[in-house]
């Protein structure tokens, strides 16, 4: 519901869910994640017209991302923080694939939510998620100020670098760098195979007369991919898979990529 109604505008209270093709009013047994989508046969009820399968895989997707913060966390405190992550970052994620927009409807209200709730961590988890909120927002607009000048154009999205600051927000300024690092590489990598594949990485060619995705004076170009799902990916690998990766792969690199950093142990 909310990667389908807050890039239009629409309150994610009122009206309930309701098929888009009739009106039928969507029953709560209608409505159980995963669960009502296999019984009804991936079909409205009322009118037969169906559902899309992105309903099933991103409540599936969030399942498991959730089973993922439990184990991890070990519950708890933390256990909230990371749950609310996974609640910010997979719409903010599907949002910008489908409509290159990160809508400040999540960003700020993320943001405002990552640092309330570090308040119970203690001061040192405070100061270190305002510090990467500052310096995940301030470092991308420079970065992106920089680009701008060095290429004459618009070369990162606007609301990234909000989107970065909630990671900070929620993760602190320590692995901010891996998460950078770590977008930066794979969106280079699905970008240079969908180049490879179909011969462009973006959308395809724009119809006349249709609106511009994003910014009213940008429309993204053939090999342009939205940078947004590619943060959310890599912020929620660090904070997964960080102890994996510090087990699998020790040394120095690894503990400054997923935020454990060597002078401080």
């Amino acid at each position: 519901m909310v990667i389908a109604r807050v890039p239009h505008g629409e309150s994610i209270v009122h009206p309930g869910s309701r098929c888009p093709r009739c009106g039928h009013a969507i029953r709560w047994w209608e409505n159980v994640p995963l669960l009502s989508w296999l019984l009804l046969r991936g079909r409205c009820s009322g009118c037969q017209a169906p559902i899309s399968p992105r309903y099933p895989l991103i409540e599936l997707l969030t399942g498991l991302l959730f089973v993922g913060c439990l184990l991890r966390t070990g519950g708890g405190w933390p256990l909230v923080r990371a749950l609310l992550m996974v609640g910010f970052l997979v719409p903010l994620a599907a949002i910008d694939l489908e409509h290159w927009v990160l809508p400040f409807e999540l960003t700020l209200p993320g943001i405002a939510l990552a640092l309330l709730t570090a308040i119970p961590l203690g001061r040192p988890t405070l100061i270190s998620c305002l510090i990467g909120a500052a310096v995940a927002f301030g470092g991308f607009w420079a970065l992106e100020l920089g680009l701008r000048m060095l290429l004459g154009k618009e070369a990162l999205g606007a609301g990234d670098k909000w989107l970065f600051a909630l990671v900070g927000a929620f993760l602190g300024w320590q692995p901010l760098f891996g998460v950078l690092l770590f977008s930066n590489v794979q969106g280079a990598v699905v970008g240079g195979a969908l180049l490879l594949v179909r011969g462009r990485a973006g959308p395809p060619a724009p119809v006349e007369g249709a609106p511009a995705a994003g910014d009213d004076d940008w429309a993204p170009g053939p090999t342009h991919l939205p940078f947004g799902p590619w943060i959310a990916v890599a912020a929620l690998e660090v904070l997964l898979l960080g102890p994996w990766l510090l087990a699998t792969f020790p040394g120095p690199l690894t503990r400054m990529l997923v935020g454990a950093h060597w002078w401080w142990w």
